[in-house]
């Protein structure tokens, strides 16, 4: 199938939105830039996808997003216990960023995966923080890092790094292949915030302290692993420590 019958097939989706319906209306007579829409589909790469925000396979909407999300859901689903684990999802302020984070939560539940979803914006490094409080078997985020505001993208982690090399290389065969499957999961909103400067204001006492003392523990960042209570500390006969990077 070329781009001007990509093209065609999706202006012609009754249940296309509105605005993208608009926006494909007005190329209606301009080739080149139809091509340059339908050409393609947005490339899954390294730690996920990222592209200008618009209508068409080779851009980021909310299509484009649940079809990356549907093959990451599928991804988990062959690990014992993912789905139960589940994903927390953070956005940034770029546009769209909250619209496709909730997107990505609907698809994940759609998939029988339970999927956590911050009420507010929140940074990768309490996304990280998040997926190991929660012991969640990923994370995502919408973001498009240092690239100019018309684009935004959907960034896959797993613990304390993103997904990449051969099992990027997995999803996005999943994702190629189209060949989806269905279940029942939870959307849910968090807040993750109280638990997250709790964290903080322990690890920068325990800096402070050592500072003074020109020594390090074995061990400053250990949480509970019953209550991940950042106060527990070393001292919780259940500490366990997070993945360093």
């Amino acid at each position: 199938m070329d781009y001007r019958e990509n093209y065609k097939l999706w202006l012609e989706e009754k249940s296309l939105d509105p605005k993208l319906r608009a926006e494909l209306e007005a190329i209606a007579d301009d080739p080149r830039e139809q091509e340059e829409r339908f050409y393609t589909e947005l490339e899954f790469g390294t730690a996920g996808l990222r592209g200008i925000i618009g209508a068409g396979t080779n851009r980021m909407n909310i299509y484009v997003v649940r079809r990356a999300t549907q093959g990451l859901a599928d991804y988990l689903k062959t690990f014992p216990g993912g789905p139960e684990r589940g994903v927390a999802i953070a956005y940034d302020s770029r546009h769209m960023s909250d619209v496709f984070a909730r997107e990505t939560a609907l698809v994940l539940a759609k998939n029988g995966i339970k999927a956590y979803l911050y009420s507010t914006l929140h940074s990768v490094p309490q996304l990280s923080f998040t997926v190991l409080h929660l012991n969640c078997m990923a994370g995502g985020v919408i973001t498009a890092s240092h690239n100019p505001p018309e684009y935004n993208g959907f960034k896959v982690w797993a613990g304390q790094s993103t997904i990449h090399g051969e099992e990027i290389q997995k999803i996005k065969a999943i994702f190629e292949e189209g060949a989806f499957a269905e279940g029942t999961g939870t959307a849910s909103r968090i807040d993750i915030i109280p638990t997250y400067m709790s964290f903080l204001k322990v690890v920068q006492e325990w800096a402070m302290e050592h500072q003074k003392k020109a020594e390090r523990p074995e061990n400053p960042y250990a949480l509970c692993e019953s209550c991940a209570d950042a106060r527990c500390l070393s001292s919780c006969s259940a500490a366990r420590s997070p993945p360093r990077t």
